[in-house]
């Protein structure tokens, strides 16, 4: 069954927003926001959380070329440490909205929290991108580029196993942390070992 879409005028731009790796120990949280065509209607998007790596990456380029427009936004470990996750999450939203390339007339996010974005009205949706197309949308992009990120990392510090938890605290990363030390990756901010 197809999500859920919000248009109530097909004269209007909705933004779709969300974000991936809040809760890693290393690398950046990522946030994307997707406008889509009034009518759009692609029956496989999904939360990105309940699709495969290669649901999501065959999704990808068609979200892409399809969008009306679209960005993403990687918001480095440094600043988490120095903000928190919670404002850098925010923070990574914003510069989302900042970087389209059409100015939307709503914005719709993913979660139960959001400063306002001066200007524009918005919508706080608990489980959004199972709900609404724009933001699962959102949810394969922010996800597939943050996935790639860490993929990247892993190639450095292989014995973290990045490739495949992505910076998520796993036992074999909290492991490898404890036997190696954190890496300049690491967010210092949180809890990296259950010693800690």
């Amino acid at each position: 069954m197809s999500l859920l879409r919000c248009y109530s005028d097909e004269n209007e731009f909705e933004a779709g927003i969300d974000e991936a790796g809040r809760g890693c120990l290393a690398g950046p949280v990522t946030a994307a926001a997707v406008i889509l065509p009034p009518n759009y209607d692609l029956g496989t998007l999904d939360d990105s959380k309940k699709l495969s790596r290669e649901q999501r990456f065959e999704l990808r380029p068609l979200i892409e070329k399809e969008a009306l427009a679209y960005s993403v936004v990687h918001i480095s470990h440094r600043v988490i440490d120095e903000i928190n996750i919670l404002q850098a999450t925010f923070k990574a939203m914003h510069q989302c909205v900042d970087e389209l390339s059409i100015r939307p007339d709503l914005l719709l996010i993913d979660g139960n929290r959001f400063p306002a974005y001066l200007g524009i009205i918005h919508q706080c949706i608990v489980k959004g991108d199972a709900k609404y197309q724009s933001i699962a949308a959102a949810s394969i992009l922010a996800k597939t580029y943050r996935d790639e990120y860490m993929e990247k990392l892993h190639r450095r510090h292989p014995q973290y196993d990045w490739i495949s938890n992505k910076g998520y605290p796993t036992n074999k990363h909290r492991s490898a942390i404890k036997e190696f030390g954190p890496t300049k990756y690491h967010r210092t901010s949180f809890k990296l070992i259950k010693e800690q």
